[in-house]
């Protein structure tokens, strides 16, 4: 069936990334579907509908973006610091070399359709699990809860920081980077400290 030709797929998303790089989030659907030489129709008919549409380019991104974090997360050799500044350069990289396509995924998608929303927020929160887990394992975080706090907080900060550098391209990318650096090695130092509930 045409609709499950995997490399007719590719092309049709292939098709939707040069335009929405080109044109920027609030493409339409018609675009996309001009690019690729197709109608609408036969553009949602490979996909299901347009939310299937947005689903395959979720997948193809954000996945894109994980797999690329993911070896830094226990790179052997490198203290945490260090892995640290070299994932967030990474996903620095990707988001601002990939403006308009995170711009797409992340508030327009994400906002028209719940559920993609709620995927894409799935696998972050997968990468944040990794990570705790990463961290626990390893011992940088002895408690695996709190190493699971803190890997979420991680990930999400890098993302929420990542949003906010993007709409302030004069910051320069080095403050950005090393901003984060420093708070999550704060952050792990404090958690190699004895604790306890309530600060007893």
């Amino acid at each position: 069936m045409s609709g499950r030709d995997p490399d007719r797929r590719r092309t049709l998303l292939d098709a939707a990334d040069r335009v929405i790089t080109r044109e920027g989030p609030e493409v339409s659907m018609a675009a996309i579907a001009a690019e690729a030489g197709v109608t609408k129709p036969i553009l949602y008919r490979h996909f299901g509908d347009k939310s299937g549409l947005y689903q395959a380019l979720a997948d193809r991104h954000v996945r894109t973006v994980i797999g690329r974090l993911r070896p830094w997360l226990a790179a052997p050799g490198i203290d945490p610091r260090g892995r640290a500044r070299a994932a967030i350069s990474v996903y620095l990289d990707l988001v601002s070399a990939n403006f308009n396509l995170y711009r797409f995924l992340f508030d327009r998608a994400g906002a028209e359709d719940t559920a993609l929303r709620s995927r894409m927020t799935s696998l972050v929160r997968g990468l944040g699990e990794e990570l705790g887990g990463v961290l626990a394992a390893e011992g940088v975080v002895a408690d695996p809860v709190r190493a699971q706090v803190l890997g979420h907080a991680f990930v999400g900060m890098v993302q929420t920081t990542g949003d906010w550098w993007l709409e302030h391209p004069e910051v320069d990318r080095t403050q950005v980077v090393e901003g984060l650096v420093d708070v999550i090695a704060a952050a792990l130092s404090g958690a190699r400290a004895p604790h306890t509930v309530g600060g007893a």
